[in-house]
Protein backbone atom coordinates (compact mmCIF):
# COMPACT_ATOMS: atom_id res chain seq x y z
CA UNK A 1 0.00 0.00 0.00
CA UNK A 2 1.08 3.11 -0.69
CA UNK A 3 1.05 6.25 1.48
CA UNK A 4 -1.65 7.87 -0.59
CA UNK A 5 -3.83 5.08 0.08
CA UNK A 6 -2.88 5.08 3.80
CA UNK A 7 -4.03 8.76 4.20
CA UNK A 8 -7.42 7.74 2.36
CA UNK A 9 -8.04 5.21 4.44
CA UNK A 10 -7.54 7.38 7.81
CA UNK A 11 -9.17 10.30 6.54
CA UNK A 12 -12.42 8.10 5.68
CA UNK A 13 -11.89 6.32 8.78
CA UNK A 14 -11.60 9.97 10.68
CA UNK A 15 -14.51 11.27 8.80
CA UNK A 16 -17.01 7.85 9.92
CA UNK A 17 -15.80 8.51 13.66
CA UNK A 18 -16.71 11.93 13.19
CA UNK A 19 -20.35 11.03 11.72
CA UNK A 20 -20.80 8.82 14.42
CA UNK A 21 -19.96 10.96 17.27
CA UNK A 22 -22.20 13.78 15.49
CA UNK A 23 -25.09 11.42 15.82
CA UNK A 24 -24.35 10.89 19.16
CA UNK A 25 -24.03 14.51 20.12
CA UNK A 26 -27.45 14.68 17.99
CA UNK A 27 -28.87 11.67 20.26
CA UNK A 28 -27.85 13.06 23.59
CA UNK A 29 -29.43 16.34 22.54
CA UNK A 30 -32.33 14.62 21.77
CA UNK A 31 -32.51 12.75 25.12
CA UNK A 32 -31.89 15.99 27.18
CA UNK A 33 -34.65 17.63 25.83
CA UNK A 34 -37.34 14.81 26.02
CA UNK A 35 -36.35 13.35 28.97
CA UNK A 36 -39.07 14.26 31.00
CA UNK A 37 -41.34 12.96 27.95
CA UNK A 38 -40.07 9.44 27.86
CA UNK A 39 -39.79 9.02 31.36
CA UNK A 40 -43.78 10.07 31.88
CA UNK A 41 -44.33 8.41 29.50
CA UNK A 42 -42.62 4.68 30.27
CA UNK A 43 -44.33 5.85 34.18
CA UNK A 44 -47.68 6.21 32.50
CA UNK A 45 -47.54 2.96 30.55
CA UNK A 46 -46.22 0.88 34.08
CA UNK A 47 -49.29 2.63 35.67
CA UNK A 48 -52.08 1.72 33.09
CA UNK A 49 -50.99 -2.23 33.18
CA UNK A 50 -50.56 -1.97 36.64
CA UNK A 51 -54.24 -0.67 37.23
CA UNK A 52 -55.15 -3.22 34.71
CA UNK A 53 -54.31 -6.04 36.62
CA UNK A 54 -55.51 -4.72 39.83
CA UNK A 55 -58.91 -3.87 38.21
CA UNK A 56 -58.80 -7.75 36.71
CA UNK A 57 -57.43 -9.18 39.70
CA UNK A 58 -60.24 -7.18 41.72
CA UNK A 59 -63.08 -8.29 39.15
CA UNK A 60 -62.02 -12.30 39.10
CA UNK A 61 -62.11 -12.25 42.70
CA UNK A 62 -65.91 -10.37 42.69
CA UNK A 63 -66.92 -13.01 40.38
CA UNK A 64 -65.42 -15.60 42.39
CA UNK A 65 -67.26 -14.38 45.86
CA UNK A 66 -70.55 -13.86 43.64
CA UNK A 67 -70.26 -17.87 42.67
CA UNK A 68 -69.58 -18.81 46.05
CA UNK A 69 -72.41 -16.76 47.22
CA UNK A 70 -74.80 -18.48 44.14
CA UNK A 71 -73.61 -21.85 45.43
CA UNK A 72 -74.97 -21.60 49.09
CA UNK A 73 -78.17 -19.74 48.19
CA UNK A 74 -78.60 -23.07 45.86
CA UNK A 75 -78.03 -24.92 49.22
CA UNK A 76 -80.39 -22.68 51.06
CA UNK A 77 -82.88 -20.16 49.63
CA UNK A 78 -83.42 -18.61 52.77
CA UNK A 79 -79.89 -17.26 53.38
CA UNK A 80 -80.30 -13.61 53.52
CA UNK A 81 -76.91 -13.12 54.42
CA UNK A 82 -75.38 -14.37 50.89
CA UNK A 83 -78.68 -13.04 49.34
CA UNK A 84 -77.49 -9.65 49.82
CA UNK A 85 -73.47 -10.52 49.03
CA UNK A 86 -75.01 -11.47 45.64
CA UNK A 87 -76.71 -8.48 45.68
CA UNK A 88 -73.61 -6.40 45.77
CA UNK A 89 -71.21 -8.80 44.01
CA UNK A 90 -73.45 -9.23 41.14
CA UNK A 91 -76.92 -7.58 40.69
CA UNK A 92 -77.37 -9.45 37.07
CA UNK A 93 -77.07 -12.51 38.71
CA UNK A 94 -79.00 -10.94 41.72
CA UNK A 95 -81.99 -10.68 39.40
CA UNK A 96 -81.55 -13.99 37.48
CA UNK A 97 -81.10 -15.66 40.99
CA UNK A 98 -84.53 -13.77 41.95
CA UNK A 99 -86.39 -14.32 38.72
CA UNK A 100 -85.41 -18.21 38.95
CA UNK A 101 -87.27 -18.27 42.64
CA UNK A 102 -90.45 -16.33 41.90
CA UNK A 103 -91.38 -18.26 39.04
CA UNK A 104 -91.08 -21.30 41.08
CA UNK A 105 -92.72 -19.87 43.72
CA UNK A 106 -95.02 -17.89 41.66
CA UNK A 107 -94.29 -14.62 43.12
CA UNK A 108 -96.18 -12.13 41.27
CA UNK A 109 -94.88 -9.08 43.32
CA UNK A 110 -91.03 -9.95 42.71
CA UNK A 111 -91.71 -10.29 38.78
CA UNK A 112 -93.14 -7.15 38.73
CA UNK A 113 -89.73 -5.62 40.28
CA UNK A 114 -88.11 -7.44 37.82
CA UNK A 115 -89.67 -5.65 34.75
CA UNK A 116 -87.37 -2.52 35.00
CA UNK A 117 -83.78 -5.39 35.43
CA UNK A 118 -80.77 -3.94 33.94
CA UNK A 119 -79.84 -8.20 33.53
CA UNK A 120 -79.99 -9.41 29.90
CA UNK A 121 -83.34 -10.77 29.20
CA UNK A 122 -84.80 -11.07 32.76
CA UNK A 123 -86.76 -7.84 32.30
CA UNK A 124 -88.64 -9.97 29.06
CA UNK A 125 -89.08 -12.80 30.49
CA UNK A 126 -90.77 -10.70 34.00
CA UNK A 127 -93.33 -9.44 31.41
CA UNK A 128 -93.95 -12.67 29.50
CA UNK A 129 -94.59 -14.24 33.25
CA UNK A 130 -96.61 -11.60 34.44
CA UNK A 131 -98.54 -11.83 31.17
CA UNK A 132 -101.80 -13.87 31.90
CA UNK A 133 -104.76 -12.92 30.12
CA UNK A 134 -105.45 -12.83 26.28
CA UNK A 135 -104.79 -8.58 26.00
CA UNK A 136 -101.52 -8.77 28.09
CA UNK A 137 -100.25 -11.41 26.24
CA UNK A 138 -101.20 -9.70 23.50
CA UNK A 139 -99.96 -6.50 24.79
CA UNK A 140 -96.76 -8.41 25.52
CA UNK A 141 -96.57 -9.52 22.15
CA UNK A 142 -96.71 -6.18 20.12
CA UNK A 143 -93.27 -5.28 21.76
CA UNK A 144 -90.39 -4.47 19.62
CA UNK A 145 -88.02 -7.31 21.32
CA UNK A 146 -90.33 -9.23 22.33
CA UNK A 147 -88.29 -12.65 23.51
CA UNK A 148 -91.58 -15.04 23.58
CA UNK A 149 -93.52 -12.87 20.84
CA UNK A 150 -95.09 -16.07 19.49
CA UNK A 151 -95.85 -18.15 22.45
CA UNK A 152 -97.30 -15.24 23.96
CA UNK A 153 -99.19 -14.96 20.59
CA UNK A 154 -100.38 -18.67 20.61
CA UNK A 155 -101.11 -18.58 24.61
CA UNK A 156 -103.57 -15.92 23.91
CA UNK A 157 -105.10 -17.31 20.82
CA UNK A 158 -105.77 -21.10 23.21
CA UNK A 159 -107.32 -18.16 26.08
CA UNK A 160 -109.69 -16.42 23.02
CA UNK A 161 -110.60 -19.77 22.11
CA UNK A 162 -111.51 -21.12 25.56
CA UNK A 163 -113.71 -17.68 25.61
CA UNK A 164 -115.58 -18.83 22.69
CA UNK A 165 -113.83 -15.77 20.71
CA UNK A 166 -112.79 -17.57 17.67
CA UNK A 167 -112.43 -14.86 15.11
CA UNK A 168 -110.03 -13.12 17.47
CA UNK A 169 -108.18 -15.95 17.94
CA UNK A 170 -107.89 -16.72 14.27
CA UNK A 171 -106.58 -13.35 13.97
CA UNK A 172 -104.14 -13.09 16.91
CA UNK A 173 -102.74 -16.53 15.38
CA UNK A 174 -102.56 -15.11 12.29
CA UNK A 175 -100.18 -12.85 13.37
CA UNK A 176 -96.81 -15.65 13.67
CA UNK A 177 -94.59 -15.44 10.93
CA UNK A 178 -94.03 -18.54 8.46
CA UNK A 179 -90.53 -18.21 9.52
CA UNK A 180 -91.33 -19.19 13.51
CA UNK A 181 -90.87 -22.82 14.80
CA UNK A 182 -94.51 -22.07 16.66
CA UNK A 183 -96.19 -21.74 12.64
CA UNK A 184 -97.32 -25.41 12.00
CA UNK A 185 -99.22 -25.20 15.89
CA UNK A 186 -100.73 -21.99 15.18
CA UNK A 187 -102.15 -23.35 11.51
CA UNK A 188 -103.33 -26.61 13.75
CA UNK A 189 -104.91 -24.39 16.26
CA UNK A 190 -106.86 -22.22 13.55
CA UNK A 191 -108.01 -25.76 11.75
CA UNK A 192 -109.56 -27.37 15.21
CA UNK A 193 -110.66 -23.75 16.35
CA UNK A 194 -113.56 -23.50 13.78
CA UNK A 195 -116.45 -22.14 14.50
Amino acid sequence: MSLKENINMVKEELNSEEKFFEKAVMTEKFVKKYKNVMIASVVAVVLVVGANIAYDANESSKVTAANVALTKLQKDAADTQSLDELKVLSPELYDVWTFSQAVANKDLQALKTLQNSKALIINDLAKYELAQDAKSLSSYASQKDAIFKDLALVRSAVILFSENKIDEAHNTLSKISVESSLYKLANTLMHYGIK
